[in-house]
């Protein structure tokens, strides 16, 4: 029998039916004794580094009888240690690139196993590296203070280093010399969450694994335990990690970067392990498909290391709760939980729906009609609490330009312009991902981005906030963007294959697939009052939960804590949570696990100015206190009509109905907006255009073949 671990329904499994032997001695006529292996450390089919960690076992305890292995023919039994409750547990390592085969036997019974090995350096689903790429490793500081090394190859990468590291007495990480001789005078203690102490020495492994800079830090105490392995993880670990994912997007493309620390002493303290890399950065990556499969390989690397944990939890704001969502719901069994904050649903509708509306609306405002509306006006149009986010989301919109955001040393001469160098780089986020989207017919990634039938500022007309005649003029006037983000007269048009994708592909969080059955902790901040404006704007923390429901029928499993200054210790929260799921031996899905193990004490709530806790359920708009502390904005989309969920691309059409507008409109006014409009008005009580289900989890652009979505190499 075959198994495999790494990701959730998809992550893992092998294909091959269990062989298995008859009549296996002390058995009667009939049964048949088995033996099953079980990739640890990743799905089988998504091997990386040339190793694996496998479990063996067996239907029948047979004494005398060992666990034979083979690999591509050669024996490997050596690798395997047998445990106390009669299994077996090894690295195989020698994997050739591509299929490999193990062969397992014990006895008279046996089983086979497909092993599919990628480099190190990847890809293996997220589709072909991206060129260039800007290598980091040479000025990248390491615990000792030294440097990580110029890069050995093209793709950056360099030879794994371990260094460890103290805490001290005075409350600071310092460094130990290696190899470790003795305890410094000033090292400090823990106990962690288990109840165990131990010096408070940390190991960090630094190195590179798809390109990016990884980092792995640990309690072990070299002194005293073995070097760690999976049949012996450090006696301080309490089994469990924690993963921060870093923020940014706008130049997030074609390099390496650095990675978010990894000493953090919050989380090392209660004994979780910590890793991360560069490319889970998005201010280095704004990519979650790359992310995700970054997140695969080194936790791989992790667990091979150290042994399987009991659980991961993701965390990270803004950027990175745009990962913390999005691999948690494409490729779920890589995050157990998640705490975000500064959130957001994904990257490609709520941002840059507005990002794009905004630019629009900032062009229109300051070039077609400067003066001609109030701040009251403008903050009514755009949805936004202060007018000034106007301007300041339409400098964010740079991450849609192709010639605004390079990275720092990116080669002048490959730096896209649409006169000078038409066939360079282009730096936009589409580009970033066009191994999901496709290219059209000069090798531009196409966009799903679409606002033909949005009528800007229809609440605020409805509203009484502004004129008939502003409406129509604003509407008449706001035009679109061209596939360089100039300002064109005609509304912006998406690429339908790209569309479809998005949703197909979880682009566009779909919230269910792995997010159905996954805790969610959104430590909502407030940024909505800020004079000169914020792109974390509260309404997306409600999106996200709109989305949930929608597709899983409730949001239990998503609790909002804040806004306010947030006094509850979340991590605590969230490790009850999953530790009462992994207790939960009861019957029920695991959807219904995960609502009925929440904490009693988890709830909705928010804080007061002096810290007073408020306990209500919190949503977008409407009465409680906490709205009134803390009232939300929303979006130029959500005043032209379009849902909370903020998850409509491209809106299906309707004719222009006069009973849409509180006001009367003459004749010749509505005879305008029929010109405008001439295909019709956006209908939002429809699905949009190609909006479609999840197509699946842990979909893959090449080069695996397993779950193959799309493959940007073929025509």
């Amino acid at each position: 029998m075959v198994a495999g671990c790494g990701g959730g329904d998809d992550g893992g499994g092998g294909n091959l039916q269990p062989q298995s032997a008859e009549n296996a001695p002390g058995l009667g006529l009939g049964h048949r004794a088995t033996v099953e292996a079980t990739v640890l450390s990743s799905a089988p089919e998504r091997v990386t580094g040339g190793d694996a960690l496998i479990r063996l076992s067996a239907s029948e305890r047979a004494p005398g009888n060992k666990f034979k292995v083979s690999l591509n023919g050669t024996d490997v039994s050596d690798a395997f240690t047998p445990t106390a409750d009669g299994e077996a547990l090894g690295i195989v390592s020698g994997l050739k690139l591509g299929e490999n085969t193990l062969e397992v036997k014990r006895g008279p019974a046996r089983t086979t196993l497909t092993l599919t090995n990628y480099p190190i350096t990847g890809p293996v689903f997220s589709g072909p590296h991206e060129k260039p790429y800007i290598c980091a490793t040479q000025n990248f500081t390491l615990p000792d203070g030294s440097k990580l090394g110029a890069p050995l190859d093209e793709n950056c990468s360099v030879e794994r280093r371990v260094h460890y590291v103290y805490r001290s007495t005075a409350n600071s990480f310092k460094p130990l010399p290696t190899p470790v001789a003795a305890y410094p005078a000033d090292l400090a203690s823990t106990t962690n969450n288990a109840g165990v102490t131990v010096p408070y020495i940390v190991r960090v492994e630094t190195g590179t694994i798809n390109r990016a800079i990884y980092q792995t830090a640990i309690l072990h105490d070299p002194l005293k335990d073995a070097e760690p392995t999976p049949l012996a993880p450090p006696a301080g670990w309490n089994r469990k990690v924690v993963y921060p994912l870093g923020g940014g997007c706008q130049g997030g493309w074609y390099m390496q970067g650095t990675p978010v620390a990894v000493l953090n002493h919050n989380h090392l303290r209660k004994g979780y392990a910590v890793a991360s890399a560069s490319l889970n950065t998005f201010g280095n990556n704004c990519n979650d498909l790359l992310s995700s499969e970054t997140i695969a390989m080194v936790k791989e690397r992790l667990i091979e290391n150290y042994g399987t944990p009991f659980f991961t939890i993701g965390t990270g704001g803004s950027g990175g709760a745009y990962q913390s969502h999005q691999t948690g719901d494409n490729y779920p069994g890589l995050f157990d939980g998640i705490i975000v904050t500064s959130v957001f649903p994904d990257v490609t509708s709520s941002t840059i729906f507005k990002l794009h509306d905004s630019r629009l609306l900032h062009l229109y405002f300051t070039q077609s009609a400067p003066g001609q509306y109030s701040d009251a006006q403008r903050s009514a149009i755009s949805g936004y609490l202060k007018p000034g986010n106007i301007a300041a989301m339409s400098s964010s919109a740079g991450r849609l330009d192709p010639v605004v955001s390079f990275p720092a040393g990116f080669p002048a001469d490959q730096k896209y312009h649409p006169v000078n160098n038409p066939t360079g780089v282009r730096a936009t986020v589409y580009d970033h991902t066009v191994n999901v989207y496709g290219k059209d017919a000069r090798g531009f990634a196409k966009r799903p981005i679409d606002n033909v039938g949005v009528q800007y500022g229809l609440k605020a007309l409805n509203d009484g906030m502004i004129t008939a005649d502003q409406f129509i003029d604003l509407n008449e006037k706001i035009g679109g963007v061209d596939v360089d983000f100039k300002k064109t007269a005609q509304r912006t048009a998406g690429d339908l294959d790209a569309i479809a994708r998005a949703y197909q592909s979880g682009r566009i969080t779909s919230t269910g697939g792995g997010l159905a059955t996954t805790p969610i902790i959104d430590q909502r901040d407030y940024f909505d009052d800020r004079v000169n404006g914020d792109i974390h704007n509260k309404i997306h923390s409600y999106s996200v939960r709109a989305r949930l429901i929608a597709a899983n029928g409730h949001a239990d499993n998503q609790v909002i804590v804040g806004p306010g200054t947030i006094r509850d210790d979340n991590f605590d929260q969230m490790d009850r949570w999953l530790t009462a799921m992994l207790r939960d031996t009861g019957p029920g899905s695991k959807a219904e696990k995960v609502v009925r193990n929440k904490p009693a004490d988890l709830v909705d709530a928010c804080w007061d100015a002096g810290g007073n806790k408020i306990v209500e359920p919190q949503t977008a708009h409407g009465p409680g206190q906490c709205n009134t502390l803390y009232p939300a904005g929303t979006t130029p989309r959500m005043v032209a009509g379009g849902p909370l969920a903020d998850d409509i691309v491209k809106c299906q059409l309707k004719p222009i109905d006069p009973a849409d507008y509180k006001v009367m409109m003459t004749p010749a006014q509505l005879a305008r907006l029929q010109s405008i409009f001439p295909t019709g008005v956006c209908d939002w009580s429809r699905p949009g255009v190609e909006q479609q289900p999840l197509k699946g989890t842990w979909l893959s652009f090449g080069p695996s073949p397993v779950n193959l979505l799309f493959d940007v190499t073929q025509p």
